[in-house]
């Protein structure tokens, strides 16, 4: 029985990538080309939806699949590149415990896949020989050609005839090809060999022993590693230890009780705006929340480690743990509450969105640590567990349509919120039946916001925010570049808000 030669599913699939691809955006080519290939894995029986990280990864690849097509932003893109590099490393080994091991074996097998291909090209048979052969037999002239140019390079500034002559020469070839090649689309090309990329990626597959390994043999709870003499001085040192950690987690809770309870008085409950700009007030609240959980972390991490779990006398240390991770939950709730107020006063924008994801992680992940010290989990544990619910978090972020809903968010508060129309008008197309707001209601909320708000100005005293007309302006210009674009658009860069967009803007 003939084997099954594999490089001509990588050429199927990388022609298939070409005809969706080649001059075309991304949109409705991505779905199709994601959706036949999981269509293709699972009638093959190449995959299961069995098991709970399978069940995860193949729900992410499909789910960000389908919301390219409904929300078509940047992140969700993001994001569906990612679920199919993680999905393909659960391909290689689908008993995988961790997306930390999918993600390590995805990454080996995009070297390891281009290693197979060019060894399944070199094998491959041509008039009863190996491609193999052929190729080495043309790199025996390599090294000669280089030399040959070379010489001529050095002829060619040394004598001046022998350089027109060379010249003229290349020229005349250069015509030639130029008249052969003229109605040779070269991006086809270009495209098919990048299609030879990621299909070999995803069918050629290989394992990657070592992180297998280490997958299988990595346990959640921690084990009481017991010696058969427990010396008097190791003994010692361990209360040492203790003692030593619960003073310094003592003073770190002293001090963090004493900066919450100012935040408190003053974020929560005393915050009066006069004006200033915030985005210190964050940011600077963003920071040292980052700064402290890793502090944070890494104290407990090193304190709770080995046999320490197991000792009788670490309730205090553990009491005092706990304390300390709910106060670092309070300072992210304080960090919260700043970016609210933030958001209340300048309205919406990426950034804002990004630290409320932020502090969403972060409050997981200290609630992670805490089950850690009380259950006596592995810092494997603390990896696998946050890895997880930091790429389902970033998926569900990712279906929202961000654009869409700041520019209704903004312009629907600009009676108490700065309106920024430099920022607004940079906003994707599908938001444009959104931004195309009355050059008059502009001027409307333009009188309110110059009550409100000081005016940016650059050296010379003039104004660096778009006026209404200009901002208006502006919108029209793209509206009409928009409508061109859609209307010369294939059918396979279809997406849904683009589509709704177009729709609106032509009515």
């Amino acid at each position: 029985m003939l084997k099954p030669n594999p490089l001509l599913p990588v050429v199927v699939l990388a022609a298939l990538f070409t005809a969706l691809f080649h001059h075309q955006s991304l949109g409705l080519n991505l779905f199709l080309f994601e959706s036949l290939f999981m269509i293709w894995i699972m009638v093959s029986g190449q995959f299961r939806w069995k098991g709970f990280l399978p069940v995860i990864l193949g729900s992410g690849l499909l789910l960000s699949a389908i919301f390219t097509l409904i929300t078509h932003s940047v992140f969700v893109y993001i994001l569906n590149i990612g679920s199919l590099f993680l999905f393909t490393g659960l391909l290689i080994y689908q008993e995988a415990r961790s997306v930390l091991t999918s993600a390590g074996l995805a990454f080996m097998n995009l070297i390891l896949a281009q290693a197979r291909l060019l060894n399944t090209i070199s094998t491959a048979r041509m008039r009863n020989r190996n491609v193999g052969n052929y190729l080495k037999r043309g790199s025996i002239f390599l090294i000669p050609l280089l030399i040959i140019m070379v010489f001529v390079m050095i002829y060619r500034i040394s004598n001046p005839v022998f350089d027109r002559v060379v010249g003229n020469l290349a020229e005349t070839i250069g015509n030639a090809l130029n008249s052969l090649f003229e109605n040779v689309d070269f991006m086809i090309l270009l495209t098919f060999f990048f299609g030879v990329l990621v299909s070999s990626f995803l069918l050629l597959r290989d394992q990657f022993k070592a992180l297998i390994n280490n997958d299988i043999s990595f346990s959640d709870d921690l084990i009481r590693k017991r010696k058969a003499i427990v010396r008097f001085t190791r003994f010692n040192a361990l209360k040492n230890e203790i003692r030593a950690a619960v003073f310094l987690v003592l003073m770190l809770n002293v001090i963090l009780l004493v900066l919450n309870g100012i935040d408190i008085y003053w974020v929560w409950f005393n915050f009066e705006w006069q004006g200033q700009y915030l985005k210190q007030f964050v940011h600077e609240g963003t920071w040292f929340l980052i700064l402290s959980i890793l502090i944070s972390i890494a104290i407990v991490l090193y304190f709770f480690r080995a046999n320490i779990n197991f000792y009788s006398r670490n309730k205090t240390l553990k009491i005092l743990s706990y304390i300390w991770l709910f106060q670092n939950g309070i300072l992210a709730v304080s960090v919260a509450i700043r970016n609210f107020w933030y958001i209340y006063y300048y309205a919406l924008a990426y950034k804002r969105i990004g630290v409320i994801i932020f502090l969403m992680m972060t409050v997981f992940f200290l609630y992670s640590v805490y089950v850690k010290v009380r259950k006596q989990k592995t810092s494997m544990y603390l990896l696998r567990t946050n890895a997880l619910f930091l790429y389902c978090l970033l998926l569900v972020s990712s279906l929202f349509n961000w654009d869409s809903i700041i520019a209704r968010y903004n312009f629907s508060h600009a009676d108490r919120s700065f309106l920024h129309l430099n920022f607004l008008v940079m906003l994707s197309d599908k938001t444009l039946p959104v931004l195309d707001v009355p050059v008059e209601t502009l001027k409307q909320m333009d009188a309110v916001q110059t009550k409100q708000f000081p005016m940016d100005t650059d050296r010379n005293g003039r104004s660096v925010l778009l006026t209404p007309d200009e901002y208006h302006t502006r919108i029209e210009i793209r509206k009409s570049e928009f409508i061109k674009r859609w209307e010369s658009m294939g059918f396979l860069s279809w997406n849904l808000p683009e589509y709704l967009a177009y729709r609106r803007l032509k009515q």
